[in-house]
């Protein structure tokens, strides 16, 4: 097992920083899932985030940073761009932006494109940034292809002694992966939704927010098909369960055969989509065992946050392939 530390810890900090500098592997919480870290500028740093994973390395990473002045530093921001970060950083934001020729992080960051993906956390993750002083590299610290964590537990059980430390602080408050955008002439592109609505990015920036379509090439974590996936196959917009399925409710709506379901765990009686997302992953992570060989979920309103649920769903219930094999995928996450 990896070794846990509480983040009230006077020494988590300066231990992470110390293990990050030296080209390890630190997971750190964010308000959005637990990230597995590495010093963005080292190669060795960032090499053994897709040792860890086992990532494909044709899937990019997203370089997290403490200040919109760090960001600039390896980026180049469009006003619209810089709009956004300066409304909602820190915050599940991340934003694709043209590399700044002369940025020092690592090309497998960028796993071969012209674009970074910049986010600004909050809290711990943004401490540890800050007091490295260089950007960390972040997915979600996770067997590559399994459910995201929100918990330092989630973190021990998907990765072992893959990460050195992990730094505690509960669970993640938003418990869905950041929005990733890319800003166009006259619209923004929609990479993968999140815990930011994309209702609030329309407001803010007086231009439409467009999904890429299916097929897309890939250009931001987050676009391959197949993710999330816990053991068991994943049916959606369930309304009735067959025997021996593991229902997921939304909502304290009935459904017919759940007498004869093999267990019930519940995303939000309230149907607040909030709570929903808060839920999710530890729910799948919890379903995420030998012995539950099907899952049924129920409706969830594809509106709001629901967008971002339903997402991350249709990727968990999606044909599992080879997660090294780049023509086997459209869409993923991480």
């Amino acid at each position: 097992m990896p070794r846990l530390l509480s983040i009230s810890d006077p020494n988590a900090i300066t231990d992470a920083v110390r293990l990050l500098a030296a080209g390890r592997l630190v997971a750190i919480p964010t308000e959005t899932v637990y990230g597995l870290g590495a010093d963005a500028c080292s190669g060795e740093g960032v090499a053994a985030i897709f040792a860890a994973k086992g990532r494909p390395r044709f899937n990019p990473l997203i370089a997290h940073v403490s200040s919109l002045a760090m960001a600039e530093e390896h980026a180049v921001f469009d006003p619209v761009s810089r709009g956004l970060a300066e409304r909602f950083w820190p915050g599940p934001l991340t934003l694709v932006l043209p590399a700044r020729e002369g940025s020092d992080i690592h090309p497998l960051v960028r796993a071969g494109l012209p674009t970074l993906a910049l986010r600004m956390p909050h809290g711990a993750a943004r401490d540890v940034i800050q007091a490295l002083g260089r950007p960390v590299a972040a997915p979600s610290a996770n067997r590559s292809g399994k459910v995201s964590p929100t918990s330092a537990a989630h973190v021990a059980r998907s990765l072992g002694e893959a990460v050195d430390l992990v730094l505690d602080a509960g669970s993640a408050g938003v418990g869905l992966e950041s929005t990733i955008l890319r800003v166009g002439e006259d619209r923004i592109h929609l990479l993968r939704p999140g815990g930011l609505d994309v209702a609030e990015i329309e407001a803010a920036s007086g231009l439409p927010v467009v999904a890429v379509g299916e097929g897309s090439a890939i250009e931001a974590p987050g676009q391959l098909r197949s993710h999330y996936a816990p053991d068991g196959a994943v049916r959606l917009g369930a309304r009735s369960v067959e025997p021996g399925e593991w229902l997921v409710r939304f909502g304290e709506e009935a459904v017919a055969g759940e007498e004869k379901a093999a267990g019930i765990s519940q995303l939000s009686a309230a149907r607040d989509l909030r709570e929903a997302a808060a839920n999710l992953f530890a729910i799948l992570t919890e379903l995420d065992r030998p012995d539950i060989a099907r899952i049924a979920v129920m409706p969830v309103p594809d509106h709001g946050l629901g967008m971002a649920i339903n997402d991350r769903l249709s990727r968990a219930a999606a044909p599992r392939h080879d997660m090294h094999d780049a023509d086997a995928f459209i869409r993923e996450e991480d």
